[in-house]
């Protein structure tokens, strides 16, 4: 099947006069072989990180960077990222430059891999800059795996919580029912909610009520949270979260520091650097802290004192900003500043999974607990009557 962005010329004649329609044979190749096209590829993170750690290397070595991409797409094992690389050396050797044709994929080469490439494509630096680009993926790829690995300890309590809860409900509860119905004695109302939650978990309308309520709670969530207003009023809830709010803050501010830092230092307008950071944020409230700093800074004001005026960002983070501009090295205060913010997300990572570890304990305590207690107060009560 022939490769992205050529096209067959299909002409017809009608009175005289010839017409030309094109199409695409990338469309043709998807549709026939469920490749998917090149503006909805997405790669892994790690996979592009290798991709530019190998590049870098290749340039250095003294290799063209034509040759250098076939290189890689011959030995690359990801089949739809070979074949996006055999296309961009093919782009390459008709003319263009390297930043153009990463433009066709925008989901796998964001902005700002695309401005740094600009960058050092304009600099004669672009084995440097695709280092650059490598260790700025390793961080991210860094930073996104500390957050995912002290989120999945809190997500593997609240199933364990509602696992034995329902185990508890399906199993146990049924057969203390049957043993207060022999006795005949007035259940307590702990008890009586207990029972009334174990006929409505072993009924069939809980395995039909409970996926359907799941599915709208997530619909109604994700079509809450698509709007601007819903967006920034839950990342500004998720930034008040007790250590979490600390550690999505710290990891923002470590992304925002480095990513900032690469960009000015291969030689990117500060305006220019602060756009593509934007990008690089997942949290709005610092998104919007973004936003309201470059117009700021448009109308002449120091970087520190744009995002002086916003709440969202740490005190420390601006001081760190004016001692950096006072003395003219911004990029490598930029580089301090994520550094400090990286090792702070590893003490915070560290502090919640201490936190954590009792609180497993105490959350299946409590669930276990206050289910025994209503199974037995009737015991209880019948005890003290006789």
């Amino acid at each position: 099947m022939a490769q992205y962005g050529k096209s067959i010329q299909i002409k017809e004649k009608d009175n005289s006069r010839i017409s030309s329609k094109t199409i695409n044979q990338s469309i043709l190749a998807d549709f026939i072989t469920g490749n998917k096209s090149p503006k909805r590829l997405k790669i892994p993170l790690k996979i592009k990180l290798i991709f530019f750690r190998q590049l870098s290397v290749i340039l250095q070595s003294g290799v063209p960077l034509s040759q250098g991409l076939e290189l890689l797409s011959d030995n690359m094992t990801n089949k739809n990222f070979s074949e996006c690389i055999k296309n961009i050396s093919n782009d390459l050797g008709s003319g263009q430059d390297l930043s153009s044709t990463l433009k066709n994929y925008p989901r796998i080469f964001d902005p700002i891999t695309i401005g740094l490439i600009e960058a050092g494509e304009a600099g004669g630096i672009l084995s440097k800059v695709l280092e650059r680009i490598a260790l700025l993926l390793e961080g991210k790829s860094k930073l996104r795996g500390q957050i995912i690995g002290a989120l999945v300890y809190p997500v593997i309590v609240l199933v364990l919580a509602i696992s034995v809860s329902l185990a508890l409900l399906i199993f146990i509860v049924p057969t203390f029912e049957k043993l207060f119905d022999g006795l005949g004695a007035e259940l307590p109302s702990l008890t009586r909610f207990m029972l009334a939650s174990s006929r409505f978990v072993t009924s069939p309308s809980f395995f039909i009520i409970s996926p359907i309520f799941f599915f709208l709670i997530t619909y109604l969530f994700n079509q809450y949270y698509s709007t601007k207003n819903g967006r920034l009023i839950v990342d500004s809830l998720i930034l008040r979260i007790p250590l979490f709010g600390d550690l999505i803050l710290r990891s923002e501010m470590a992304g925002l520091s480095d990513t900032l830092s690469t960009l000015v230092d291969s030689g990117l307008p500060i305006v220019e650097s602060l756009e593509k950071c934007i990008v690089s944020s997942s949290n709005q409230v610092i998104r919007n802290s973004i936003i309201k700093s470059i117009s700021l800074v448009k109308e002449g004001q120091l970087l520190s004192y744009s995002f002086s005026t916003t709440k969202s960002i740490p005190k420390i983070f601006l001081s760190m900003l004016k001692i950096g501009e006072e003395t003219g090295e911004l990029s490598f205060m930029l580089n301090n500043l994520s550094n400090f913010y990286k090792r702070e997300v590893d003490e915070t990572v560290s502090a919640l999974t201490k936190a954590m570890e009792p609180a497993v304990i105490f959350v299946v305590a409590a669930i276990v607990g206050t289910i025994v207690i209503s199974l037995y107060l009737p015991m209880f009560s019948l005890l003290e009557n006789i």
